[in-house]
């Protein structure tokens, strides 16, 4: 977000009530500025950091557009700190964000609270004083620190995960990466940002099959071929335990096939005759998610989707053998929309996401 003129203050040695006092110290200065000026007041995040990772974090944060935090505490760990430092800012959106003079211009806060070992123990109590009040909070721990998780989580929510971070390639790491997942998901919301990249997925398929002529082929498709990210087959088993949640499909373990392959099937409750399902690593691919879908149905329609140049690119074939082409621009958002997206999600409750992630659980291998 542009900013100007942020209201900053630091200190070393400090405590949870001196950064509190200085934030609404902060806000008191900017009101008093000759301009309309309003905390933003819809959601708390909270990120638990690594302090060499801190500024590829902050990166990473700063290209989520318009989907900030209203208050973001960062809390930079290093291992070896003994003393407990802060930053905070109070930021305003750049004056040409404001439509016409008269316009509120809304103020985003950011706490970096740095801290080590011995402060673990009092992280709840570091933490919980920094968090605006009655505004969801939405917790981040992008390098793991589970014990840190289960500190924080009396303050939120909501929690911000991405199970491709979690898993690793191998299938104990995807087992992992799905157990936790469903585990926190008893407690808090979880926005996982595996699921997120599959959105666009997600929506073509829908569309392809809502015209009222074309919904009775989800009850004929023979089979299911996916291509990911080696690193992504979460993202693989999430979209297909998608399809088998909403349409009543048994699951069973994959197998692993020749190379990176996973293959299975699944039992649709009203016919004999299985679907087959295939999850096929991409090595090519440079980025997390998905690289091609392709679904048969048994009455011959065929839809195929491949991540292409500015978008998705779709194949589709009907029972005639009709074929047509076009590209579904704009389907990729990068990782720093998918970032945005999901502290967006945070304040939102998608309903498919928990049932697709038990679905993807009996799947696994």
């Amino acid at each position: 977000m542009p900013a100007v003129s942020d209201a900053v203050w630091s200190e070393r040695g400090t405590t949870p009530d001196a950064i509190e006092a200085a934030l609404r110290a902060l806000l008191t200065e900017r009101h008093s500025e000759n301009r309309v000026l309003q905390p933003a007041r819809v959601l708390n995040m909270v990120a638990f950091v690594e302090s060499e990772y801190s500024g590829e974090i902050a990166n990473r944060l700063r290209g989520v557009g318009r989907y900030h935090a209203s208050r973001l505490v960062v809390l930079s760990y290093d291992p070896a700190r003994t003393r407990l430092d802060a930053h905070a800012s109070v930021a305003a959106a750049a004056e040409g964000d404001a439509k016409s003079a008269g316009d509120i211009v809304l103020l985003h806060e950011t706490v970096i609270v740095e801290l080590g070992d011995r402060h673990l123990d009092d992280l709840l109590t570091i933490a919980d004083p920094l968090v605006v009040s009655d505004l969801p909070t939405l917790l981040w721990s992008p390098h793991g620190h589970p014990d840190a998780v289960r500190t924080l989580m009396p303050l939120a929510q909501a929690m911000l995960l991405d199970s491709v971070d979690e898993l690793g390639r191998s299938q104990i790491g995807q087992h992992e990466a799905i157990d936790r997942a469903n585990t926190l998901s008893d407690h808090l919301y979880v926005v996982d940002l595996a699921w997120l990249r599959s959105t666009p997925w997600r929506e073509r398929i829908a569309a392809t099959f809502d015209p009222p002529a074309l919904r009775g082929e989800l009850d004929r498709i023979s089979s299911i071929a996916i291509r990911h990210h080696p690193d992504s087959t979460v993202a693989g088993m999430l979209l297909i335990g998608w399809l088998a949640s909403r349409l009543g499909w048994r699951l069973s373990p994959l197998q692993q096939a020749e190379g990176d392959v996973l293959s299975g099937a699944a039992q649709a409750a009203a016919r004999q005759d299985e679907i087959a399902l295939r999850l096929q690593a991409a090595p090519e691919q440079l980025v997390r998610g998905l690289a091609g879908l392709s679904i048969e149905t048994a009455s011959g329609i065929h839809l195929r989707l491949d991540r292409g140049t500015g978008g998705l690119r779709a194949y589709q074939r009907d029972g005639e053998g009709r074929e047509h082409e076009w590209t579904i621009l704009g389907a990729s958002r990068g990782e720093a929309g998918i970032l945005g997206e999901g502290i967006r999600q945070a304040l939102l409750r998608d309903p498919t996401y928990r049932p697709a992630l038990q679905a993807a659980q009996q799947m696994l291998p």
